[in-house]
């Protein structure tokens, strides 16, 4: 752990002197506060090893900011920055020291970033947990009041810091999973009727985001703070949210339908966009207006709140690089996002353990070699259709 730390800083220090000599193209981001003020565009870094090099990257190739989630990370002990999340006493102090050394160096480089925990306390994430899914934070408020203060300790350690725009308090939850409406096919009763069926109880997801937002704002009143809807922040799982109170409370839905279309292992290159595609048992045209009353619902949900829609953020979105039509997927996704007012991010920027929505590789078969340590910088990237669509819309959400 203290060689990974010190490789960590001695890879800011790089950063922080590449751009003192005007190596790259970088910027200042806005404090946390004001940076969602104006669009925003950006991408998603699940990686397994997160290094200043590839924020640096990211910036270079017009990323505005990371959504980083940390869930993969090497910590001092099971969970990285908690220790143990199945008994939480406090974060860790290297952990804590690694994590700041990646804030400074994303201020270094202007591309800040939305902190986003793939675990809390009592909701382990699937693909931590052996495929197992882990329902207790729904299950016992207990688990509500330890990732409280999980996230108060957060916001102790890190409000103000340059590099931060946003705490994305837990992503994709799913409090109906097993228990609540099919995801894709519930009628408005039947949402509304699950919505006063759990209030008040541990599925309460609105009730969960309030405790955790009070939490977060008793000890940083300013830096934003990003809630996902439910149903894996399906465009309708906001329903049972109301909005709180808080100017700089954001909220989040993502976008992979239609997912068998999306998913590389369920498309198996017999389905293409735009297209007839499957949804929600029945086939039906997807095209740009079909991706935009996709999204409607929450939009719909913002006006109805009183929410702004410089507050709505598209937190992921993307397709597996080999289906056909990727590329105009991504376009008529970032479109309905831009005309509705909304910030987005895609999935992802060059991930480290994964390919398949790494566009800059093209459309071809995973490059040889990907999988070794640290390969993913190295790998040839040429221009491809799906890669230009993200640079140009990247460039829209470009300030400076």
């Amino acid at each position: 752990m203290i060689r990974h730390l010190a490789a960590t800083l001695i890879l800011v220090l790089a950063a922080m002197s590449g751009a003192a000599q005007g190596q790259t193209a970088l910027r200042s981001p806005e404090t946390g506060r004001d940076f969602w003020s104006v669009p925003r565009h950006g991408a998603n870094s699940f990686n397994k090893v997160e290094t200043p090099a590839h924020i640096q990257a990211a910036g270079t190739f017009g990323v505005g900011f990371l959504r980083i989630a940390f869930g993969k990370w090497q910590g001092t002990g099971r969970d990285f920055l908690a220790g143990d999340l199945d008994h939480y006493e406090g974060l860790q102090s290297a952990d804590v020291a690694h994590l700041r050394a990646l804030l400074d160096a994303a201020a270094q480089v202007g591309v800040p970033v939305m902190l986003t925990p793939l675990d809390l306390p009592g909701a382990r994430w699937r693909q931590n947990n052996d495929d197992r899914v882990d329902d207790r934070l729904w299950t016992d408020k207990t688990w509500w009041d330890v990732s409280a203060r999980y996230w108060s300790d957060i916001a102790r350690e890190f409000a103000g810091h340059p590099g931060l725009v946003g705490y994305n308090i837990l992503n994709e939850p799913v409090p109906e999973l097993g228990h609540g409406p099919d995801e894709t096919a519930a009628t408005q009763d039947q949402q509304d009727g699950w919505c006063a069926q759990v209030r008040g109880t541990a599925r309460d997801l609105n009730g969960f985001y309030h405790q955790m937002v009070a939490a977060i704002r008793a000890v940083d009143p300013d830096t934003p703070i990003i809630l996902d809807g439910g149903w894996y922040a399906k465009p309708t799982g906001v329903q049972c949210l109301t909005a709180i109170d808080d100017p700089h409370v954001l909220y989040a839905m993502h976008m992979y339908e239609p997912y068998r279309y999306t998913t590389g292992r369920l498309n198996g290159g017999r389905l293409s966009y735009p297209g007839v595609l499957p949804y929600a048992g029945r086939d039906e045209r997807w095209d740009a207006d079909r991706v935009a009353r996709h999204l409607q619902p929450m939009f719909d949900w913002a006006d109805r709140q009183g929410v702004a829609r410089n507050r709505i953020i598209l937190g992921e979105f993307g397709c597996d690089r080999q289906v056909q039509g990727c590329a105009a997927y991504l376009t008529d996704v970032m479109a309905a996002a831009e005309a509705g007012g909304a910030h987005w991010a895609f999935y992802s920027f060059r991930e480290d353990v994964w390919d398949a929505m790494d566009y800059e590789l093209g459309d071809g078969p995973t490059p040889n070699g990907f999988y070794r340590e640290g390969r993913t910088r190295d790998l040839p990237r040429p221009v491809n259709p799906m890669s230009e669509a993200l640079r140009a819309g990247l460039a829209r959400g470009r300030t400076d």
